[in-house]
């Protein structure tokens, strides 16, 4: 009897483990990094990010100003030719405000929507509205609608000061890095975190990296190394080869924003750490896939800027015809590594190896066709 009864307590020890740590009890870590994978390998479907609506009828002589961060920066000028195709698809006007990452040019922009009496201002591709705050205040009062562009992360709030924002899932590509480094390193990540948290969403994107670290391999070692955006010419280099002679058992390095990776090389070609450590990143930015291709990097979790650019104007339009906001971009994001690499064109650009999916389906979301 007594053997029964321990028994049967040992059984409802187990179930109530089980049920207050579920993955502890039920997964296997390494299984659990490489179904984050390879749920980013499959080539992109495209799911409606909201009811479908007659986007020619709603837009009819409406007027829209985007304006970007910097028109220098390439992956701003291929989201403002995809925003401008997607508009011109559907039929209003959509005018690009040129300008050289000045906050007067922002101003200026924004002058100009409202004495042009335009319906809406986009802030896209990394323009935070925090600093414009009186000036879109203004805007408001003239009734213009406001909203960002692949800005905020999904889990941040947005500003007072915008009406609807177009969020990016920056908090799953930090989990698909975590996992990435986790498998290529069979379970024993030692890794060097690069953030920017001058960039608001990097603040959500580096969180998801540790906390997925974290949860998969809590023991495993972790360094987060905090560079600017003007500081990256000169302090990621540095910054790098000190990480690595500091503990030359670091095995993976993840600049969470990839053209950060054309500073990390160098580092790891001067520490003779080239090749033992390896480097993932996020952006697909055209000159970071060739690396990939050419062994530089291990891998680049690429986004569809084209697919981003009608995913943007979905939402602006949702916003100008009085539709709910979307919960967030509903832009892929795509593991590109040594297997496919070649998909991403030879040289690479922003949108092959994606599919085009988007297109038919935001097409038949605007009902045009």
């Amino acid at each position: 009897m007594r053997c029964i009864l321990a028994s049967s307590l040992l059984a409802a020890f187990t179930i109530i483990a089980t049920l207050s740590d579920p993955l502890s009890a039920m997964a296997d870590p390494m299984d659990e990094a490489r179904a984050i994978i390879e749920k980013h390998r499959a080539m992109p479907v495209f799911t409606p990010p909201g009811e479908a609506f007659d986007a020619k009828s709603c837009m009819a002589k409406k007027k829209v100003m985007s304006i970007p961060i910097s028109m220098t920066i390439p992956f701003d000028v291929e989201l403002e030719k995809a925003m401008a195709a997607a508009a011109k698809e559907v039929g209003f006007t959509y005018t690009t405000w040129d300008n050289q990452l000045k906050i007067d040019q922002w101003v200026q922009g924004i002058s100009q929507a409202m004495s042009q009496k335009y319906d809406a201002i986009d802030l896209a591709g990394g323009l935070n509205p925090a600093v414009l705050g009186p000036q879109l205040g203004e805007a408001r009062a003239a009734g213009l609608k406001i909203s960002t562009s692949h800005f905020y992360d999904v889990t941040q709030t947005s500003a007072k000061s915008v009406d609807y924002s177009g969020k990016v899932d920056f908090t799953d590509a930090g989990e698909l890095l975590a996992a990435w480094a986790y498998v290529q390193t069979k379970g024993k990540p030692n890794v060097l975190i690069i953030g920017s948290s001058d960039v608001l969403p990097s603040i959500p994107f580096v969180k998801s990296i540790q906390q997925t670290l974290t949860k998969l391999c809590p023991t495993c070692k972790q360094k987060h190394l905090d560079v600017p955006v003007s500081e990256w010419a000169t302090k990621i280099q540095s910054g790098t080869q000190s990480a690595l002679l500091s503990d030359p058992s670091i095995n993976y390095i993840l600049p969470i924003y990839d053209s950060m990776s054309q500073f990390v090389v160098p580092a790891l070609r001067i520490t003779g750490s080239e090749g033992a450590v390896k480097i993932a990143s996020f952006n697909g930015t055209p000159f970071v896939l060739d690396m990939v291709r050419e062994g530089q990097v291990d891998m680049d979790i690429g986004e569809s800027l084209g697919w981003a650019g009608y995913a943007a104007i979905d939402n602006i339009m949702r916003m100008v015809c009085g539709k709910p906001e979307v919960a967030k971009l509903n832009v892929p994001l795509l593991v590109f590594d040594k297997s496919n690499i070649k998909t991403a064109g030879v040289p690479a650009n922003f949108t092959d190896g994606y599919g085009n999916a988007y297109q038919d389906g935001f097409r038949k979301l605007w009902m045009l066709k």
